[in-house]
């Protein structure tokens, strides 16, 4: 294309681009020498004008210039040189000649930008969190800009004349330009001036993505020339290069053009130190000036128009509000007030300043309290909430304090710092990826030790690269692990780990300090989120184990009974720490029912540090329980344990807890899930210390569990661990979450992983690099794939069927003798029945302790709690430890037992059977606290852990044992078949109908004998205080162990005909069918009833008054497992028997009349009826009345012997 000079349509087509004419002119020639390295979009451009005919470029000799004729030019001197103003250069000076053709006038003004600068420091510190970028100077002047405009429109005419008529342009919307420095290839400066189209119509998020991207697309060159055209109004900015004050040119079609200088201090102040400087409360100012069409706009308007962005500056009309609350900045901004400085020249002490000194004490306070309401917790970015009680402003400290120096009160380590530094620290500590609380706690030296290790840090870890590298490694390993399972198993339930990975490295680290600090062994609990990646990453359970469960191959080392599912799975390894050490690690078996685990592993780890001689340092084995959020809020057992944490018989020296906080339950949200701020909320109830910690934040996570994990081991209390995630798919893998959250999960699909944030995170800061991480995930996918291939193999060479077990508990028959040496008796008796010389105790117990040792002599037969007592020293002295536990048990509920007694001159207990023998195992017998859930756990755990210890769980009375119903189906008879785990817990529960209620007459006998299979514990209604004792022993006695639980009598303890005499406990075992000892000729027998526990003894009494001589009693005392052939032997040797009963005293759809009808059935003749004799069936247990309790219980004895 030749060159050629310009016509005049040309010329306007050229104008259009205005200021930006050199820059299209210099792009045109490149694109004639090299088209291809044009972007395209000014390929199609000059496409366009070739078809038009349009030259290819200005004629340098053009006459365009409009110089002015009628002055001397100036001459170059002797030495000057000469350079021709040619090309892109020339275009700039044609426009600024050109824009001499407008008569233009400028309006300045000197603009305070304090709170211009503060509010922008906080809304770039809460950008810096969420790593959104940064916020400028300018761009808050822009949108004040914009905001003038829309009450000053007349800044936004434009000038035109049309048919000869001079006219303005109303303009309907505000295309802003902006003024944007270029470095030209050859190092020199130029402008470019595209604009934000239809500026007016956007938010300020929407104006400064469209700002950041239009300056970011100028200087890369990939501009479209229709953003070039059109400028309604220009911004420019010399400030930049600290020009204080500029007069720009305005270019033709525009009404006015603002320049900016420089933010500072005024000249007379830039001497002054920054300390005098804030005293005094001088603020740096920004000069503004608008040049403006004069033939369009007035001064007054152009005045009013610089008036009202000053005023938006300084906050009028919510215009920092607005902007805060379009960036969700959690706080309230800065406003503009008088400066108020108590004593600021006279020195003079005065009240005031010492209030103000003391409101920066206050807010200090205040965030320690209520800081984690303002911090980055939520991965997914979820607003926080603004409070006023952690705004200065609420404290009546202003702007102008925050390079004032206060009196912090040792806060940060500091002992005086500005409000600005103390701000600083306090969001730093409290507001950013972790927030703590923990001002509820009231012991002062704990508060003191916890902000030592968080405010001079500053909650901020410097973690080496190696301890990055490590937690990388591990945060592939958990992901790597999901994604794996995920596209093997397709449609298999793992409940995955996904959106809470850095539970992992978290896990490790608290491993490592531990075992740093010589604990031998860590007990894990937790529910079935992540428990699969748990067991393999940290427990160390193989890939192949793991995936052998997917497959559903036998595995004969494994499975034992019907198993349960994997995620359900307990098992103990080894975990190698990064020093070469190594410590024990398992995950407690757990069912579905998520927290009831929790009691569990308190009880394993009481007992293994018992058994460790740990029990008062409780430095060996530590419990770690991971929860959920839904459940760690929404279950009542989780405050039941969290109870027991410091109490002296279920203490264990603190446990830590860690919150798989996914935000959800199920399909349901934190809202309609618990009325409380957090789901940690109730373990304030204990005073313990609450980190909450963003989960993409794997180093904070880490520093988190640093400090908790300290301070569990220094004060030996509970700590909460507060992880902030997401839950990547539904509640399982086949779940559809989108039904029920389409919002929420929108946002999860389009969120990074936790491992790439922080992978590409160490990439950026050099730590690693591209090749190291690859190699990582194509090690670990190696390994993977390889265990995959091993058990592929497997499965398809297993043929084999998993048998199920089929016990016969008739045929577990173990002959074991209880009975006890007679001077072992009289030993126990002895010492139970004295206290020490000194000791004064009360005196009402002295016959008691008196008649207990009229047993030795024969003078006076044992009671139940004798007999109990003697059991416990028997087994004591034989060194098995016996732990008894429940509410008011030491003393008893009936005021039976007392184990302990108490000084009345000092308070200080005693307990006799501690004091048999020097060489003797140790008694534990507590008061529980009023718990059934928890406790009763806490014993199965403990019971799992020490198979030696005979375990005893006490409930108040029998009906109690329905709050701990979970922890009996779940754990207690159902462990063995479930995860091949034994466990011998002694249940005694209190039953028996003496016209107590509904709920105090049945221990509900009914619900364990259906829950009675597969020999798996049990059930018995014992008659004499010498079974008791018997029982007991055989409990301990007995090679398999199995849980024992026991319908313990009310009445009877007291009951004269209910006692056993001295030799019952020198012979024998314990008899599971007790025939009629009182008949001497069994062939007037003619009817036998069947009965137990109480009702045997009403009636006996019965018979006897009566005279019945032909009726024979038989005592069934254990139900479970049912010896049908000792009854089988027993009825057969009453050759003239035909109607046998069996005489309950619960209603007949209760007891245990249902259990034994078809057993009972199997031993008769074909000449013998049965018959049930019980209450009438009925939806409670009992009546209310005592009175038609005592006449129902009679009809019943009455009508058995009659019938």
């Amino acid at each position: 294309m030749k060159t050629e000079k310009l016509s005049k349509r040309e010329k306007e087509e050229l104008e259009k681009f205005g200021a930006n004419t050199w820059f299209v002119e210099s792009l045109y020639k490149q694109y004639e020498q090299k088209p291809e390295t044009v972007p395209d979009q000014w390929q199609n451009f000059f496409g366009n004008v070739e078809n038009k005919n349009l030259p290819n470029a200005v004629n340098e000799n053009s006459s365009f210039l409009t110089l002015p004729k009628n002055i001397e030019m100036p001459k170059p001197g002797e030495g000057d040189e000469l350079k021709v103003i040619a090309g892109s250069a020339q275009r700039i000076l044609d426009n600024m000649t050109a824009s001499l053709t407008v008569p233009v006038a400028t309006s300045q003004r000197t603009i305070a930008v304090k709170l211009l600068e503060e509010n922008r420091i906080l809304i770039n510190n809460h950008l810096k969190k969420k790593n959104e970028g940064k916020i400028s100077y300018t761009h808050i002047i822009s949108w004040a800009i914009l905001k003038a405009i829309s009450k000053n429109q007349v800044m936004n005419n434009g000038f035109t004349i049309i048919d000869g008529k001079p006219n303005i342009i109303l303009r309907k919307n505000i295309n802003l330009g902006l003024a944007i420095d270029i470095e030209k290839k050859d190092g020199s400066h130029s402008l470019l001036v595209p604009n934000i189209k239809s500026a007016n119509k956007l938010s300020f998020k929407e104006f400064w993505k469209a700002y950041e991207d239009i300056v970011e697309r100028t200087r890369k060159g990939t501009i479209d020339p229709s953003e070039f055209m059109g400028t309604t109004i220009t911004l420019t900015n010399p400030g930049t290069i600290g020009t204080v004050s500029s007069i720009a040119r305005l270019m033709l079609g525009q009404g006015a053009i603002i320049a900016i200088g420089a933010i500072q201090y005024n000249a007379e102040y830039q001497a002054m130190s920054q300390s005098t400087i804030s005293s005094l409360g001088i603020s740096k100012v920004m000069n503004i000036a608008s040049t403006y069409d004069h033939r369009i706009i007035q001064g007054a308007e152009s005045g009013m128009f610089l008036q009202e962005i000053n005023d938006l500056l300084l906050g009028k009309d919510g215009f920092y509000e607005e902007i805060f609350q379009e960036l969700k900045v959690p706080s309230l901004p800065l406003q503009w007030e008088s400066d108020y400085q108590p004593g600021g020249f006279d020195k003079s002490a005065s009240t005031d300043e010492i209030v103000k000194q003391a409101k920066v004490l206050q807010l200090i306070n205040m965030y320690r309290v209520r800081g984690h309401l303002l911090a980055d917790l939520d991965p997914l970015g979820t607003r926080a909430v603004y409070h006023p009680e952690l705004d200065p402003s609420s404290f009546n400290l202003t702007l102008w304090d925050l390079d004032r120096n206060f009196i912090t009160g040792g806060f940060g380590a500091l002992k005086t710092a500005t409000l600005r530094e103390v701000m600083h620290i306090l969001h730093k500590t409290y507001c950013e990826k972790i927030g703590v609380e923990y001002m509820h706690i009231q012991n002062p030296a704990e508060k003191v030790w916890l902000q030592s290790k968080m405010e001079p840090y500053k909650n901020s870890p410097s973690f080496d690269n190696d301890v990055k590298k490590k937690i990388l490694k591990k945060l592939i390993k958990a992901e790597m692990f999901e994604h794996f399972v995920h596209t093997k198993f397709i449609g298999h339930k793992r409940f995955s780990l996904e959106g809470s990975e850095t539970l992992i490295p978290l896990l490790d680290k608290i491993l490592n300090d531990s075992a740093e600090r010589g604990i031998a062994e860590v007990v894990f609990g937790m529910s079935h989120r992540g428990r699969l990646n748990v067991l393999t990453n940290i427990i160390g359970k193989s890939y192949e184990s793991i995936f052998t469960e997917f497959e559903d191959i036998k595995d004969k080392d494994s499975i034992q009974g019907s198993g349960d599912v994997k995620y359900h799975l307990g098992a103990t390894g080894k975990y190698p720490t990064e020093y070469g050490k190594s410590i024990t690690v398992s995950v407690a078996s757990n069912p579905s029912h998520l927290e009831w685990v929790d009691p569990v592993v308190e009880g394993i780890v009481r007992a293994k540090q018992t058994m460790l001689g740990d029990i008062k340092a409780h430095q060996k084995v530590m419990p770690v329980l991971i929860h959920g959020d839904a459940a760690f809020a929404g279950q009542g057992v989780v405050a039941e344990t969290l109870n027991l944490s410091q109490l002296y018989g279920y203490r264990t020296g603190g446990t830590v807890h860690i919150i798989v906080n996914n935000q959800i339950g199920f399909t349901t949200t934190p809202e309609d899930s618990r009325s409380t701020t957090y789901a940690t909320d109730v373990a304030k109830m204990i005073q313990a210390p609450i980190f909450h910690v963003n989960g993409d934040d794997p180093e904070a996570a880490l520093w988190v569990a640093q400090i908790a994990f300290e301070f569990k081991w220094i004060f030996k209390k509970d700590v909460i661990i507060d992880l902030f995630g997401y839950r990547r798919h539904g509640h399982n893998e086949g779940d559809e979450p989108g039904f029920t959250q389409p919002l929420l999960y929108d946002k999860i699909k389009s969120h990074p992983s936790v491992r790439k944030i922080y992978e590409e995170k160490l990439i950026q800061n050099g730590i690693i690099t591209s090749d190291e991480v690859d190699e990582m995930h194509n090690s670990f996918n190696q390994k993977l794939s390889k265990s995959f291939e091993v058990i592929k193999r497997r499965s398809s060479a297993s043929t084999e069927q998993i048998n199920i077990s089929e016990n016969d508990p008739s045929k577990s028959d173990e002959e074991i003798i209880t009975a006890i040496s007679e001077d072992s008796l009289n030993n126990i008796v002895t010492a139970i029945s004295k206290l020490p010389p000194t000791f004064k105790g009360h005196p009402k117990l002295e016959k008691f302790l008196e008649k207990r040792h009229k047993l030795i002599d024969d003078s006076e037969d044992a009671d139940w709690a004798l007999a109990e007592s003697i059991a416990f020293g028997s087994l004591l002295l034989e060194g098995t430890p016996v732990r008894l536990s429940g509410q008011d048990s030491v003393r008893g509920t009936f005021s039976q037992r007392h184990l302990a007694f108490t000084d009345i001159t000092n308070g200080k207990e005693y307990y006799p059977l501690n004091h048999i023998s020097d060489d003797q195992a140790r008694l534990e017998a507590l008061d529980s606290s009023l718990s059934e859930a928890a406790i009763l756990g806490f014993e199965y755990g403990y019971s799992v852990a020490d198979p030696n210890a005979l375990v005893i769980w006490e409930a108040q009375f029998g009906d109690f044992a329905n709050s701990a119903q979970v922890i009996i189906d779940n754990f207690i008879v159902a462990s063995y078949e479930k995860w091949n785990l034994r466990n011998n817990v002694v249940m005694l529960l209190p039953h028996g109908y003496e016209g107590q209620g509904p709920e105090h007459s049945s221990a509900r006998l009914e619900r364990f004998l259906i829950l009675s299979a597969e020999d798996n514990m049990q059930v018995c209604n014992i008659t004499t205080p010498a079974q008791y004792f018997h029982i007991l022993r055989r409990q301990m006695k007995q090679r398999i162990k199995k849980p024992l639980v026991i319908m313990t009598p009310k009445s009877l303890l007291r009951l004269p005909d209910a006692k056993s005499p001295k030799g019952d406990f020198l012979k024998g075992k314990f008899e599971e069918i007790l025939d009629d000892g009182t008949i001497t000729n069994k062939k007037n027998i003619t009817k036998i009833i069947l009965t137990s526990g109480k009702i045997f003894y009403d009636l006996k009494k019965l018979r006897e008054k009566e005279k019945v001589d032909n009726v024979a009693i038989i005592r069934i005392e254990q139900f479970y497992p049912f010896k049908i052939e000792t009854l089988k032997n027993i009825l057969s040797s009453y050759l003239k028997v035909e109607k046998i009963i069996w005489l309950q005293e619960e209603p007949k759809n209760m007891g245990a009349w249902h259990f034994l009808s078809e057993k009972l059935k199997e031993v008769l003749t074909p000449k013998q009826k049965l018959t049930c004799i019980s209450r009438p069936e009925g939806a409670s247990p009992a009546v209310g009345s005592a009175k038609i309790s005592n006449q129902q219980q009679v009809k019943l004895v009455r009508e058995a012997l009659s019938i």
